[in-house]
């Protein structure tokens, strides 16, 4: 996992082509690696709230432009936004910076920002990979619970196809990102069909094609490794999941 403190070059998802990546800006250098002062939170990491309920990672990153982002986690409870977002710094100087941020608008909304810890982002990733939503309350204080494991996800004894099944990517995550994710397996950009809902938002989720099952098989190796700063689930899948994803996605 990219630890908070290196730099991250990733580019953006599809839903920013046009825009040439600019969001990501380049940060004052004089201050980039000045986040030991006294008083600087440890952990670069800010929570947003009040958000559009239609706003994106791209607005996001340029509500914060002029600034790194690492990642930029959306929170969704029961399938819809929540209004809230964690958004990952290099630094703590530019966690800091960011928080001057705070009751700026993103269009007729003004938005919060304020400092969160921690284990508030990695379990809100835990959640939205093993949950599919944001965690209550109660799990602010300690990972949620792990849901039992049913017979049917023994991911050793499923039936493979030469298609498998992301789940939990950035909804940033581009098709390179992923093709350098298998980078051994010299993957072709006709081979990753990242999933999109109808609006054209990602949902985090992508299908990539092997030449056969049994190569599909061997990739399950890469299973809860990361992209960025989000471990990423495999699945063994289907040719006509994969069409159908592709199918709901066409807008």
């Amino acid at each position: 996992m990219m630890e908070p403190g290196a730099p991250y070059f990733g580019a953006m998802g599809s839903s920013a082509s046009g825009a040439g990546g600019g969001f990501y800006q380049p940060f004052n250098s004089n201050l980039a690696g000045a986040g030991s002062s006294t008083g600087i939170q440890s952990f670069p990491c800010v929570r947003l709230r009040g958000l559009p309920f239609d706003c994106n990672d791209i607005d996001v990153c340029k509500f914060f432009v002029g600034l790194d982002i690492v990642d930029c986690l959306l929170v969704n409870k029961n399938g819809r936004f929540t209004g809230e977002a964690f958004v990952v710094f290099p630094t703590a100087m530019q966690a800091e910076f960011a928080l001057h941020r705070d009751r700026q608008n993103m269009g007729r909304r003004y938005v919060e920002v304020f400092r969160c810890k921690k284990h508030e982002y990695y379990c809100a990733i835990a959640n939205e990979v093993n949950q599919g939503g944001y965690f209550e309350p109660e799990y602010r204080r300690s990972p949620p619970p792990p849901r039992p494991r049913k017979p049917s996800e023994d991911k050793g004894s499923m039936e493979y196809t030469e298609v498998l099944k992301l789940r939990g990517l950035p909804y940033s995550a581009t098709t390179e990102d992923i093709i350098k994710f298998f980078l051994e397996y010299e993957l072709a950009e006709e081979n990753v069909h990242i999933a999109y809902r109808s609006d054209g938002k990602a949902t985090g989720e992508a299908f990539v094609e092997f030449p056969t099952a049994e190569v599909a098989k061997t990739a399950m190796c890469k299973d809860k490794m990361t992209i960025g700063t989000r471990y990423v689930e495999l699945f063994p899948s289907t040719p006509e999941e994969a069409s159908r994803a592709k199918s709901r996605g066409r807008h």
